[in-house]
């Protein structure tokens, strides 16, 4: 692997790499030191100014597997791919890149050149496809996977989250029958719970990776690793709300606009009423003749009895003084249409919730992960001309337009009932002082804040925490979420992510069953090898419907029906056409896509995962 860079993103990627999935990584920087402390356990490390063809041979890249630019400009990332690809066609690209259309425009032209490189030479298939990733794109799921999953380590798949939270012996006793399957067994017990952390071996002393169902079922005194579905159940619609624009009907006309109409039309009717008794007319025509003395449409009431004559000028001072009602009404209703295309404001009774710090790059891709999961929001931007205002119009939510530090403006977000609070502006100060304001109003409110600096992250989580132990707090640096997703990009698009089991990583992958011996043509049941590999999910989705990329979600805030079925019957024969995901250690996901290892028989008695 080859990691080219110039800030510590290059430097955390090339960690991830070497300490998650145990590459052979080489460093291309500028300058080392200014950088920071380089990972000593990376190969080794080329200083060059810029990533020219001379130091892109020197690092390598002829015969690297796949090589990521991360360099912080455009224009130097493309250079780079460019000349890369020429000398080695079949090296897999990961790009960062700021601008998501020529990204776009970029892996195309790539791709479409290795593929023309591959059919001149010797005709090997190579996986050398090309990535493209920004800030946005990693840091986003993330930041909404915070305020969703909590602190479990959450995976994406086809629209879902995926949680992977560790439970003590006692909490697997307290929540049988939850979670959709036991991954992995901790080594510590109830009688030892620091066991022996941080172990590498198998067996009693250490984790056990996928186990069997009768180890787990005698294993009830050791802590555990389950996967959980996540979900969020969405509020119900409030009353009166009009189906056509989505437009709270008691947010048309203000109280006192509702509240002078209330009494004029309670004055009208006692007027109808009167004028029945009176004169004795039929109840519909004392009302119709109501209406004409309130608009100044009836004749004058000369030669009437005198009551009609005095219901007639009451009636009409009612109709002057309903005039300049009417008016308000129409201007409050035209100003409420009118926003209502624009921006809304949080509606009242607005709670559990999510309030959004900032519409920038990151801010937009948050905002529509969050309700693609249907999780309400409230949005808070200074600039009223931000790149994720169109996209929060566009999607009907609330936007609170101000400055977060002033006075006024967390609170009409109406922070004090929120869920959580997700500070993403691209000031670190501000982010900070935000939170803190935040917490001032709600001390217990889950919080996240986006920060640059890993240091200064660290510090922060850790003093935020101590300050306020009962709340979730969580503080993240751009390179901490960028770097994993640039990693599992770097292993193939098949990889969905990582987790570590103390000092053992589980690897979650989707899976194409042709041509996969240890896939094709044998049941779910037979697929399972305990230590190695088993199969979580079976990809509904039609064939031509699928989309290449299972972490990639849907950017315009619609929602996605996932294809994804857990549910298996053991005896469930898989076909070439079919799709999984499996969860599996280093050693297993090599040796079930083909770099070794026997096929074991075929066997009806095997048992089934559990």
């Amino acid at each position: 692997m080859v990691v080219c860079g110039d800030d510590a993103l290059a430097v955390r990627l090339a960690g991830e790499l070497h300490d998650i999935y145990r590459q052979p990584v080489t460093l291309l920087l500028p300058d080392a030191d200014a950088i920071g402390p380089v990972p000593p356990h990376t190969t080794r490390v080329v200083e060059a100014e810029a990533p020219d063809a001379a130091a892109l041979r020197a690092a390598g890249v002829a015969r690297a597997v796949a090589m990521a630019l991360a360099y912080e400009d455009d224009e130097t990332n493309i250079r780079a791919a460019l000349t890369a690809r020429r000398i080695n066609p079949r090296v897999r690209l990961v790009i960062r890149l700021y601008n998501r259309k020529l990204g776009r425009y970029l892996a195309e032209l790539l791709d479409q050149a290795a593929a023309v490189a591959a059919g001149q030479g010797d005709g090997t298939p190579a996986d050398s496809a090309t990535v493209v990733l920004s800030d946005a794109d990693t840091a986003a799921p993330a930041l909404a996977a915070t305020v969703v999953a909590g602190t479990g380590k959450v995976l994406q798949a086809d629209g879902l989250l995926l949680r992977v939270t560790e439970r003590t012996p006692q909490q697997r006793r307290e929540a049988t029958g939850t979670g959709l399957c036991t991954l992995a067994l901790l080594s510590s017990t109830t009688d030892d719970p620091a066991g022996a952390e941080g172990s590498d071996r198998s067996g009693p002393a250490g984790p056990q990776l996928l186990p069997a169902a009768m180890e787990i079922a005698r294993s009830a005194q050791r802590g555990a690793v389950v996967l959980e579905a996540v979900s969020h159940t969405t509020p119900a619609a409030a009353p009166g709300r009009l189906a056509a624009v989505g437009l709270p009907v008691m947010e048309l006309f203000s109280r006192r606009v509702r509240w002078a109409l209330a009494g004029f039309t309670a004055a009208v009717i006692a007027i109808a009423v009167t004028s029945w008794i009176t004169t004795g007319d039929h109840p519909v025509h004392a009302a119709y003749i109501t209406l004409l003395d309130l608009f100044s449409l009836n004749d004058p009431a000369i030669g009437d009895p005198t009551e009609r004559q005095l219901l007639q000028l009451f009636t009409g001072v009612v109709g002057l003084l309903l005039l300049p009602v009417l008016v308000a009404a129409v201007l409050e209703a035209f100003g409420s249409f009118r926003s209502a295309s624009s921006l809304r404001r949080p509606p009242r009774g607005t709670a559990d919730h999510v309030v959004l710090l900032g519409l920038g790059k990151v801010g937009t891709r948050v905002l529509a992960r969050l309700r693609e999961l249907g999780i309400p929001v409230v949005c808070v931007e200074e600039d009223p001309e931000a790149r994720g205002i169109a996209l929060a119009r566009s999607l009907r939510v609330p936007v609170v337009l101000g400055d977060v530090t002033q006075e006024g403006v967390l609170e009409a977000a109406r922070t004090d009932r929120a869920h959580a609070l997700l500070a993403l502006t691209s000031s670190d100060s501000t982010n900070l002082e935000a939170i803190l304001c935040a917490r001032t109003i709600t001390p217990d409110l889950h919080v996240a804040l986006r920060l640059y600096d890993d240091d200064f992250a660290t510090a922060v989580h850790r003093t935020l925490r101590a300050a306020h132990p009962q709340a979730l707090t969580r503080s993240r640096s751009v390179t901490s979420l960028a770097a994993p997703a640039f990693a599992s990009a770097m292993m193939g698009r098949q990889i969905l992510g990582a987790v570590p089991v103390e000092r053992r990583v589980l690897l979650f992958a989707a899976v194409d069953v042709a041509g996969l011996p240890h896939l094709e043509g044998r049941t779910i049941a037979d697929t399972f090898r305990p230590g190695h590999w088993r199969i979580l999910a079976l990809d509904t989705t039609d064939p031509a419907d699928r989309r290449p990329d299972l972490r990639t979600t849907r950017l315009d805030g619609r929602g996605h029906v996932s294809g994804l079925l857990f549910d298996l019957h053991p005896g469930h024969v898989l076909g070439p056409a079919d799709r999984v995901i499996v969860a599996a250690t280093r050693q297993g996901l090599a040796e079930l896509l083909g770099s070794g290892g026997a096929v074991p028989p075929r066997s009806a008695g095997r048992a089934g995962p559990s």
